[in-house]
């Protein structure tokens, strides 16, 4: 016996917002909707879904879990223009000089991008 990782939540002040960033990010698909939030995923179905779960009050410190990101296609710079302009923004969590740039979503939440393309 196991268990399965199906899905990640993530708590959010507008929910349906932060899902339309991470899947414009991650170019996934709405899943569903309802009372409990917003729900997104790989087209696929083979990788776990993101649920964004409205919660009241804003983000207040470092996660303690975050998302790495792989360039697809492109390499790091390109691929760190084309986050920026979605809205995310470049963080400092103290992590000095690194081959990842660490960044946040538009609640806040930190996620990296590492330097290794995968085509």
């Amino acid at each position: 016996m196991a268990a399965r990782f199906t899905e990640l939540v993530i708590d959010a002040q507008d929910p349906a917002s932060l899902a339309s960033f991470w899947m414009s990010v991650l170019r996934w698909a709405l899943v569903g909707t309802d009372e409990d939030g917003v729900e997104i995923g790989d087209p696929s179905g083979l990788s776990p879904t993101f649920m964004f779960a409205h919660v009241p009050e804003a983000k207040a410190s470092k996660n303690r879990l975050h998302v790495d990101l792989n360039p697809v296609g492109c390499d790091q710079d390109e691929e760190l223009a084309r986050l920026l302009a979605l809205g995310a923004h470049t963080v400092d969590i103290g992590q000095g000089e690194q081959s990842w740039i660490v960044l946040a979503d538009p609640e806040g939440n930190e996620f990296c991008l590492l330097r290794t393309r995968h085509d």
